[in-house]
């Protein structure tokens, strides 16, 4: 019979938790403000966003893309997550840790590229306060881990000390007279919070699916491109930049290749913090599909897509299935997961604990003498 418990989050640490989730959100927030200041109209933003070349009203650099309002919405969830006591300590840890993987892998090589020479003729000051944001963002993805690592503490002493405080008794049983009921042998209770099979499956399989396919792509695109030229797409470059909060685009399909992949090995293990790094992985895919349909549309490959030469209606496809992936993830994601059945751990079906108590139906009658020790 198993009484561990999983490790809960103390308040402590999901107070901490919650605060540095909002101060990440608060500074990618600040740059999509910025931007939108800057923006001859606001809609300009929206479809810089979706891949159009629009230049804002100064002469000046978009700052983010596509990918820092989900590092918001995302940062805003988890910190919801971590505050509500009826959200599992598994999941709350799973959503910080999840937010952590997602920033420090999107944000890790604007350290170098917003140091870059090729870079010298915009504002200094406009430069380096992009790349101080970043190196806050990755103090504060560390500073989430080790939240999640320092601030766990055991949930199983105090139930041990509570099974074996009557002594003859197993774990989990009732130190009055009659029926106990206790955890059978051989039946470990689900850990709270693991996602169901057939739900896990399905998003194991979808996740794996479209990571295969984005990392498919970046393999052919090194192999066409030459070694020389993808490197520049994977580190950084002046003739792939975009915006100053976005990472290079191949480094950008490699992360989301990498966050689907371990999702889906997550999920597939049914942990019970996969739920939200599937989630997690999911709206980035859904993002990098929907961005790449959306410029479909706009330069008219959608209306003549019969027409279009085979790799570029392969990459239509790929966006297409990437996106209805990362949507059918979501839903499959944002179902709950087990229960905690500790909380009817102390549900214990026994009598003789109080004078007059009830006898249940068909159940002996107590002695008169209680056994020595009892």
């Amino acid at each position: 019979m198993s009484t561990g418990r999983d490790g809960v989050l103390t308040h402590g640490a999901r107070g901490i938790g919650a605060l540095v989730c909002l101060l990440l959100a608060l500074l990618t927030a600040a740059w999509i403000i910025r931007d939108l200041t800057v923006a001859q109209h606001g809609a300009d933003v929206w479809w810089t966003w979706l891949g159009e070349a629009r230049r804002p009203r100064e002469f000046t650099a978009w700052a983010t893309s596509a990918l820092d309002p989900l590092l918001v919405l995302g940062a805003l969830t988890a910190a919801v997550a971590t505050l509500r006591a009826a959200v599992t300590s598994s999941v709350a840890a799973g959503a910080l840790l999840s937010l952590a993987a997602a920033t420090a892998v999107l944000r890790l090589p604007l350290v170098w590229v917003l140091g870059a020479g090729w870079l010298q003729g915009l504002d200094g000051g406009l430069t380096e306060r992009a790349r101080l944001t970043v190196l806050a963002q990755l103090a504060l993805v560390a500073a989430l881990v080790v939240v999640v690592v320092a601030g766990r503490k055991s949930g199983g002493r105090a139930g041990r000390r509570a099974g074996h405080a009557v002594r003859g008794l197993p774990a989990g049983a009732s130190s009055a007279y009659g029926v106990v009921h206790a955890v059978p042998y051989g039946a470990d209770p689900e850990r709270p919070g693991r996602p169901y099979k057939g739900p896990a499956v399905t998003a194991a399989v979808l996740l794996g699916t479209a990571g295969l396919a984005v990392a498919g792509w970046e393999i052919h695109w090194q192999v066409q491109l030459g070694g020389a030229v993808y490197r520049k797409g994977l580190l950084g470059d002046a003739s792939v930049f975009r915006a100053l909060l976005q990472p290079p685009v191949h480094w950008q399909a490699l992360a989301l290749a990498l966050l689907a992949l371990g999702a889906a090995a997550a999920v597939l293990r049914r942990a019970a913090w996969a739920r939200p790094a599937a989630m997690t992985a999911a709206a980035l895919l859904l993002a990098h599909g929907a961005v790449a349909l959306v410029f479909a549309v706009r330069t008219g490959e959608f209306g003549r897509f019969a027409a279009l030469p085979v790799q570029a209606r392969l990459e239509v496809g790929t966006a297409a299935f990437v996106a209805a992936a990362g949507l059918a993830v979501l839903v499959a994601a944002a179902r709950p997961g087990t229960p905690d059945a500790s909380m009817d751990a102390d549900g214990v079906l026994a009598y003789g604990a109080a004078p007059g108590e009830a006898r249940p139906p068909h159940a002996p009658p107590p002695p008169s003498r209680l056994p020595p020790g009892w």
